[in-house]
């Protein structure tokens, strides 16, 4: 589905070409250029699936962020925290669900600021959107010209590039009230300057603060064994609003035409988002409020370095497009929620207290909550060279070649506040357990894409990919062990110290090539621990021991994906197309070594497609079906001891609609576009890995049976615009009223597991509990004359508290679900000016 329902009328996105804010937002004739073929062609020519919000549909819904834009996006949800930075995306339904951990699988869904990839693990950047030309959504496997990570789809970000043909600015601001919140507000202002007439800059700048409106409320919590345990409150964490956010950035890009064929455009983004609280509201407390007894907070800096170079071999056009990404994470979380539901758990042996012996140095008991303290650093470099033939001639051509490195470095540091040296990570003091890890993932990629004009109306395109990759996991993941201590010997200290389980440093390799736990059971007396891989870890556990040394656990692989389309044009105004595409998404590495690597997972896609333009350009209607098959999805889950797995489910089968409709008449403007989604596995999902699906065998149970249907994306999701604009005067005043809807969807794939520490069999699905549906209300009413405007604006109109995602602490922490909303009703102002 191609879509202008969600377009401004008479809106023009320009697709590489520079051109002044006014042109780009108020073209001749109802056209959008958008380039997710690599070319830059009218969207309603290209034979594919696309969404597109432009410059002015995004200023006039005022879109600011990763959840304002996906609100309008029928075939794209979200899957996170609610922090900001931590958003999982999914399109057409390929969600398993609770994908979003920093060892787990690579996205499915990628994400494009320009010609540069910046998907990232755990969550997709959260890019400021002002000064923004359009965002593209393309949907179905875009493997073939975007590779790895676009296997459901790819979300596309494109900037408004520099323009020489004059000085000109603009400048808007804001000021916000939320329902039950904080006061907020945003300032963001752009500026064209021409250097020279094959020479300009383009800068943009922004501040933006995100008021709360979730309360952090007194509570206490009491720990076994009672009486004579521990009782701790929240007194000097208690505050309203809680969850509030501060935005600053920019971005420069400078653009340069070396000549009448080769330009050069350089740039680089910067920005930084500090959150504090819980942006998830605790369900067993009541509205908008939490308990919580630590610090909570994240910060996430991102700076791109890019650099596009574009011209001409002949006749055929050639580009480079490179870039690299730095991101950094800094998070402090409160655990206290594992702590409250692992004491219940282990209340046989004295809770937590008798488990787990939290004692100081001196063998005092202490307070059993965690802090976790994170930090990640993401960096990711990109190189694609792409040749293209004349778009003109009958044959065509686009190809070329990519590589994609990206690496994180990854620390949690679950801290317990007074924990004794011995029972502590070795060498960290308060550590309870810790994850010290280097991945670094690689993927290299030739691709080529042949279209054909069998007939002057008629065309067929055909596609591959080739690819490869190389994904490696090494470090440090668990508890602390004091090497002088033997499995079962008198005189063995508590379980976290002995580290009688198989992670921590009870794993670690030694100079034999011996685990630390197995040497001891061996009865060896002199042992040495190998010196860390990664640094600021007491050894290392992860990865595979070769000739005296740990080197990574690797992850490798190639193969090949495809696209065959067929498009017909029986009139200028009518595209029909058939496609059958398919896409993929790498395996990997899971970090226990009882957990064998999960494997590839492959999405085929089969696609009828009709876009129409009717009435002179009076009304746009155009609708897509599909089915598609996915095999072997890949599946994440918190297991035994909240301990995260990725594993290989069975099939899915996803079929779906999606259409749009845009009607222009006057100054009066009607989109309506909406998506139906209908997936359900084909085959058992078991406890235990079973290539027969069947799930039989000694502690194999159905987790999920046959045709359950797969979480998060709901069967309907809807969004609609309507706009009514009237000259007074010097000035054309408007009103607008937007309204989205999703149905409910449900919040986990598995009906059944075994609780850790019972052996109970629970529900996680009804547990966790359905994400509602809900419909939400915006309107804003305004005026712009040449150099201003002023606007009004009211969201969610009637407080409808949207359920886009909910979760819980831990694997067995289903007695406080968290639901993330959407934000109360927000009454604003904005001002905007240009010069």
């Amino acid at each position: 589905m191609t879509s202008t329902a969600l377009l401004a009328p008479a809106s023009i996105a320009m697709a590489q070409d520079a051109a002044p804010q006014a042109s780009a937002d108020q073209g001749g004739g109802n056209v959008i250029i958008v380039t997710a073929q690599k070319r830059s062609e009218n969207l309603q020519n290209v034979p594919i699936s696309i969404q597109a919000l432009g410059t002015q549909k995004l200023d006039q819904l005022n879109v600011s962020n990763f959840n304002g834009y996906t609100q309008q996006l029928p075939t794209v949800v979200a899957q996170s925290s609610g922090t900001p930075g931590t958003n999982i995306i999914y399109m057409r339904g390929v969600a398993s669900g609770g994908d979003g951990n920093h060892s787990g699988s690579l996205p499915s869904v990628g994400v494009y600021l320009d010609e540069q990839p910046v998907t990232t693990i755990g969550g997709n950047l959260d890019v400021h959107v002002y000064d923004i030309a359009r965002i593209e959504s393309l949907a179905g496997p875009q493997g073939t010209l975007y590779g790895a990570s676009s296997e459901a789809g790819t979300i596309r970000i494109i900037t408004n590039k520099p323009d020489t043909s004059g000085y000109y600015g603009r400048m808007d601001v804001e000021l916000n009230k939320v329902h039950k919140g904080g006061t907020g507000g945003k300032v963001e202002g752009m500026v064209n300057i021409p250097l020279s007439q094959k020479a300009a800059l383009r800068i943009v700048g922004f501040y933006e603060k995100d008021a709360g409106y979730i309360d952090n409320v007194p509570g206490t919590r009491s720990f076994l064994p009672q009486p004579g345990g521990i009782t701790i409150n929240n007194n000097q964490f208690v505050k309203k609003n809680y969850n509030d956010t501060e935005i600053s950035g920019g971005r420069a890009l400078l653009k340069v035409d070396l000549d009448d064929n080769w330009t050069v455009t350089p740039g680089i983004m910067y920005q930084d988002t500090r959150s504090h609280g819980s942006y998830g509201y605790d369900t067993s407390l009541g509205d908008l409020q939490v308990q919580h007894f630590l610090p909570e907070y994240r910060r996430d800096i991102f700076a791109q370095a890019s650099l596009t170079i574009e011209g001409k071999i002949g006749s055929w056009d050639l580009t480079y497009a490179g870039a690299y990404l730095d991101r950094k994470t800094f998070s402090s979380s409160d655990y206290t929620d594992y702590a409250e539901a692992y004491d219940s758990l282990y209340s046989g042996v004295g809770g937590l207290a008798g488990y787990f012996y939290y004692k100081d140095n001196a063998g005092n008991q202490i307070k059993p909550i965690q802090q976790v303290i994170g930090q990640d650093h993401f960096k990711k470099m990109s190189q694609e060279l792409r040749i293209a033939s004349p778009s003109s001639e009958p044959l065509r051509f686009v190809g070329g070649l990519f590589y994609q490195r990206q690496s994180n470095l990854i620390h949690q540091d679950y801290q317990v506040a007074g924990l004794a040296d011995l029972l502590s990570v070795n060498g960290k003091p308060g550590t309870l357990w810790l994850t010290q890890q280097h991945r670094v993932d690689k993927d290299y990629a030739a691709f080529g894409e042949v279209s054909y004009d069998i007939l002057p109306n008629l065309t067929a395109t055909a596609g591959g990919r080739y690819f490869k990759y190389d994904n490696s996991l090494i470090g440090f993941f668990g508890f602390g062990r004091n090497p002088a201590f033997y499995q079962g010997a008198d005189g063995n200290p508590p379980p976290n110290a002995a580290g009688s389980s198989r992670t921590g440093v009870a794993g670690c390799y030694t100079s034999d090539g011996l685990t630390l736990r197995n040497a001891q059971l061996a009865g060896e007396t002199n042992i040495t621990l190998l010196p860390p891989a990664v640094g600021d870890s007491p050894c290392t556990n992860l990865g595979d021991y070769v000739n005296g040394s740990v080197v990574p656990k690797r992850a490798k692989g190639d193969g090949g994906t495809y696209r065959f389309n067929l498009t017909w044009k029986p009139d200028r105004d009518i595209t029909a197309y058939a496609t059958v595409s398919r896409g993929f998404r790498p395996g990997g590495i899971n970090r226990r070594a009882d957990v064998a690597a999960y494997k590839p997972d492959y999405l085929t896609n089969f696609e009828l497609g009709l876009k129409t333009t009717l009435f002179d350009g009076l009304l746009r209607f155009n609708v897509a079906v599909y089915q598609q098959n996915w095999k072997n999805f890949q599946f994440s889950y918190l297991g035994a001891n909240s301990f995260t797995e990725i594993h290989n489910g069975p099939d899915a089968r996803i079929r779906g609609v999606e259409f749009d409709a845009n009607v222009v008449k006057g100054g009066f403007s009607f989109n309506f576009g909406g998506a139906y989604t209908d997936a359900k596995m084909r085959k058992n999902l078991c406890a235990i890995d079973d290539p027969t699906y069947t799930c039989t065998g000694d502690g194999n149970m159905i987790a999920a049976p046959a045709g359950t249907r797969l979480p998060i994306t709901p069967q309907w999701k809807l969004a609609s615009t309507a706009r009514y604009s009237v000259p007074v005067g010097a000035a054309k005043v408007y009103g607008q009223i937007n309204a989205t809807y999703q149905s409910s969807a449900a919040s986990d794939l598995r009906t059944a597991v075994i609780q850790a520490g019972t052996g109970k069999t629970i529900n996680p699905a009804q547990l966790l509990g359905r994400l509602d549906a809900f419909t939400q209300f915006n309107l804003a009413i305004g005026s712009e004359w040449d150099k201003y405007s002023l606007e009004l604006f009211a969201t969610n109109v009637f407080d409808e508290r949207g359920q886009l995602s909910r979760y819980v602490a831990c694997g067995s922490c289903y007695n406080r679900v968290y639901i993330v909303p959407n934000q109360p009703r927000t009454i604003g102002i904005r001002a905007g000016a240009k010069f």
